[in-house]
């Protein structure tokens, strides 16, 4: 009996370990399909920031010569050293490493952590998951599903990254490539830990994207106290995983298995935590009512249920303001006699001097990244009626008028605020200007009102519309911020509403496109209110 029972046990081993992922691959093919739209445009607009980067580069730095005075200006400056990191190397492939790869590596970040929560807390939140595993669906085969899925993606942004730049190098494109990829990893296995600790899906996408921004501070305060990525600080950030990897600079290839073993570590341990708990429950579940405070009205409830992804984003805008408004002066000494350069900033910021050009640049990025919020805001509409929280609330004496307006005061009233406090950290950092600066922040609302009534009118129309919002605001960021260093003609970067506003401080103010803009996103706005009002809800 004894030796029966020795053979036969392996076996039930594996047996069991096939049937906790059994329907792995339906689902991650349902997955795949789910996500066709949004994981090819992620992919495919974070490869083309990285790829549009070094033709622009070499139009500022035409020659060697350039390039190496830039570099030496570059290890001297603890401030643009903490924004991009150090560089390693005085080649266009290096250049493009220090000054995008960083950002780049953000962005796989909040791609992997949405494409996990999006498949494992999401479905729970809303109840699909208990119906999907009451099928022949494995415990663990959801959680594979979702990791893999995010696992496709970063591969996929790896491969083009690396195609794209190997004729700079193939070594180091290979290299910047699998860098990106493995912070995606490991904040998509972060994610995935995250979610087993709370019942929101919302919660565990902002207790992510928070520690993705810890792990930025970490690699900024590190990179600020030395100029060759060694610092502790440096080495505690994924990020700053990414930059010891030093891409076409005598590449680390071993820093590349620290990904590995931190993506395998916390898959691991999210795997272990994702077989102790029941589906739809959390290890930290939410405490229940009665809740604090008066919910007397729709828009209470609203903000509410927002307040937190505001905050989050008002301090976020307020602390970067005061660190770009501190680089002001050192990035117009950097700027210094090339042509190049200035024609650039002065594109996108106007005609005033550097220092007014560059801030009036970094108020029209923090607008173009604010229309990111105002899309989030509105598509909380879409989470709450697909996850049919919003039928019993109107099922009460609640009109759909009154229901939505809630959230888009939330989303639009937050706009002003975020962008409020962005000027007030880039007025505080640069120390001077306080009135301009403020007013032309300001003066950016109404173009993120357009994208955030355009989100309003497409969630109108139908839900299944609604996220490709997300699109349209990343294609007027991306244009807003390669389309001037690649000299795309000015009827393009007029197809964005970013590109009718008077460039302030330095600029006069135009009232007209100003007027023109809140009148197209009120006109947004309210046929996407009356298409709410006249469909169908989700079911």
């Amino acid at each position: 009996m004894s030796g029966a029972t020795t053979t036969i046990a392996p076996f039930a081993v594996r047996s069991v370990g096939a049937r906790q992922l059994a329907g792995t691959g339906t689902l991650l093919s349902f997955n795949l399909r789910r996500d066709r739209v949004m994981i090819p445009v992620w992919v495919a607009v974070t490869a083309l920031m990285v790829l549009s980067l070094p033709g622009s580069l070499e139009s500022v730095y035409s020659t060697p010569a350039e390039r190496a005075d830039i570099a030496r200006q570059l290890l001297t400056n603890s401030s643009l050293r903490a924004t991009y990191g150090p560089v390693f190397s005085d080649s266009i492939g290096g250049l493009t490493a220090w000054r995008i790869g960083g950002y780049a590596a953000i962005l796989a970040g909040v791609m992997s952590l949405l494409l996990v929560v999006r498949h494992t807390r999401d479905e729970e939140e809303s109840g699909r998951q208990e119906l999907i595993s009451s099928a022949m669906v494995g415990r663990r085969a959801p959680l594979t599903a979702a990791l893999l899925t995010a696992l496709i993606a970063n591969a996929t942004l790896a491969l083009l990254i690396a195609a794209g730049l190997a004729g700079r190098g193939a070594p180091g494109a290979a290299a910047l490539g699998l860098g990106i990829a493995g912070v995606g990893a490991v904040f998509a296995t972060l994610a995935a830990n995250v979610a087993q600790f709370t019942e929101s899906a919302r919660l565990a996408k902002g207790l992510t994207g928070g520690l993705l921004g810890a792990a930025f501070v970490l690699r900024a305060a590190g990179d600020s106290a030395t100029n060759d990525g060694s610092s502790p600080l440096t080495w505690l950030s994924p990020i700053g995983w990414l930059e010891n990897v030093r891409p076409f600079a005598a590449e680390r290839w071993w820093v590349l298995a620290l990904f590995v073993a931190a993506t395998a570590l916390q898959g691991w341990l999210a795997y272990e935590l994702a077989g102790r708990r029941d589906v739809g429950m959390s290890f930290f579940p939410t405490r229940p009512g009665p809740a604090t405070g008066h919910l007397r009205t729709t828009g209470a409830l609203a903000w509410r249920l927002q307040r937190g992804a505001v905050l989050g984003w008002s301090l976020g805008f307020f602390a970067a303001g005061i660190a770009f408004g501190g680089l002001t002066k050192g990035a117009a000494d950097l700027v210094g006699d090339n042509a190049k350069t200035r024609e650039i900033i002065e594109r996108m910021g106007g005609q005033s001097g550097i220092e007014d050009a560059f801030l009036a640049t970094m108020v029209g990025m923090f607008s173009m990244v604010a229309a990111l919020y105002v899309v989030s805001s509105v598509l909380r509409l879409h989470a709450e009626e697909t996850s049919q929280r919003a039928e019993p609330l109107l099922a009460n004496a609640v009109g759909r008028l009154r229901w939505a307006g809630g959230h888009l005061a939330v989303a639009f009233g937050g706009t002003v605020l975020i962008l409020l406090l962005s000027g007030l950290g880039l007025a505080l950092g640069y120390g001077d200007e306080w009135g301009p600066i403020l007013g032309a922040s300001l003066a950016q609302v109404p173009a993120v009102w357009v994208l955030g009534g355009l989100a309003v009118l497409l969630y109108g129309l139908s839900p299944q519309l609604a996220m490709t919002a997300w699109g349209v605001a990343g294609a007027a960021l991306l244009l807003g911020w390669i389309g001037p260093a690649l000299d795309v003609p000015q009827g393009a970067l007029d197809l964005s509403p970013f590109g009718h506003l008077p460039k302030m401080p330095g600029g006069g103010m135009e009232w007209t496109p100003v007027v023109v803009l809140t009148g197209i996103a009120v006109g947004l706005v309210g046929a996407g209110v009356a298409g709410v009002r006249r469909r169908d809800l989700s079911t």
